[in-house]
């Protein structure tokens, strides 16, 4: 069977739309609740805990933290992104359209995964302002963020497919 692009296109930009159109809870609540967390912890708490091996605390804790946030957003994302057509009645015409069950999975979790990504870029570039981060393997870094981004992007899409209800999309907070 033929690749449909159109329609993983199509499913692709309305989620990024929707992105865009809930940006301040979708990029800067992430984004803001991990610079208080680099303020706290990397600036004020960094400030008394000594370098180990030449290496500061703050720039110990911001992979961690860029991480935490990665994996809950993408998980966030992509359980939403295919709930809310399934909650709303929506999902019938996606599902009726002539699309492959393929197709609609990478479409959702490639743009959950993208928006992921987006939102990890913003916290890693937000980390500079905060803490001293130097990358010592910027390939590794960039497997890793891609490969935790669309992992539990994936996770995200088969939480949200289970779900009956609000209560249990917060099964993973």
């Amino acid at each position: 069977m033929k690749f449909n692009f159109y329609a993983f296109k199509a499913i692709y930009l309305h989620e990024m739309d929707r992105f865009r159109r809930t940006m301040m809870q979708s990029l800067f609540s992430p984004v803001l609740s991990t610079s208080l967390y680099f303020i706290v912890f990397g600036s004020v708490i960094g400030g008394y805990v000594e370098n180990i091996d030449g290496i500061s605390y703050g720039s110990y804790i911001v992979p961690g933290l860029i991480m935490l946030t990665l994996l809950t957003q993408s998980i966030s994302n992509t359980s939403f992104g295919i709930f809310f057509p399934k909650f709303n009645g929506t999902i019938y015409e996606i599902l009726a359209a002539p699309i492959s069950t393929f197709e609609i999975v990478i479409a959702f979790v490639g743009a959950g995964a993208s928006k992921t990504l987006i939102v990890g870029v913003v916290i890693f570039i937000t980390a500079t302002f905060f803490v001293e981060v130097e990358v010592m393997y910027p390939l590794l870094m960039i497997f890793l963020l891609v490969l935790v981004a669309f992992t539990f992007a994936l996770f995200g899409f088969l939480i949200g497919l289970m779900s009956s209800n609000f209560e249990q999309m917060s099964i993973i907070p």
